[in-house]
């Protein structure tokens, strides 16, 4: 899954702005302003990307984004609206610790973490971020988490156990 490049045609990707940023440069006549942004696509059926874009307007920076973080999908696995199991990431000084939730939980996390859940599709998750509160480091880490995620058929495989072998989730509550 973390090599596999996904194409964005054909994909209906939904985008959301997480951050903008102004940036000024002190030049001779005095400041020069431009601005970055970072945003992240989905298509709410586990596929998402991270783009940061920078320019002189705001609209500008906000299409860099978006065509770089179509650039950048990655698919994860994603199970009843919500992740498979609990996982950490890390990126910088930034971890997000990404909990399973029940049906009906909804979505609980925070500002950056909450866009990539929102246009990924995960519904119901539990999500805490620790570290540093830079959103561009947090959105980072939370896709590591999602990277690391595994599939319950792959991890059966692997463990070389059949479909008849695996507890179901009454059992194991």
């Amino acid at each position: 899954m973390k090599n596999e490049v996904i194409n964005p045609e054909g994909l209906n990707l939904k985008d959301k702005v997480v951050y903008i940023n102004r940036v000024a440069k002190v030049v001779k006549g005095g400041r020069r302003f431009s601005f970055s942004a970072l945003v992240v696509v989905g298509n709410g059926e586990g596929i998402v990307g991270i783009g940061k874009g920078k320019a002189s307007e705001v609209p500008e920076a906000i299409r860099k984004a978006i065509e770089q973080a179509k650039k950048r999908l990655i698919k994860f696995a994603l199970k009843d609206g919500t992740v498979t199991h609990r996982v950490i990431g890390k990126y910088g000084s930034n971890t997000v610790v990404i909990n399973p939730a029940k049906k009906g939980t909804g979505l609980i996390a925070g500002g950056a973490a909450r866009a990539v859940f929102e246009v990924a599709g995960v519904q119901d998750v539990v999500v805490k971020s620790l570290g540093g509160h830079n959103p561009f480091n947090t959105v980072k880490a939370t896709l590591n988490g999602l990277l690391n995620l595994k599939d319950h058929d792959v991890v059966f495989k692997l463990r070389g156990k059949t479909e008849g072998e695996i507890p179901s989730e009454e059992e194991s509550d």
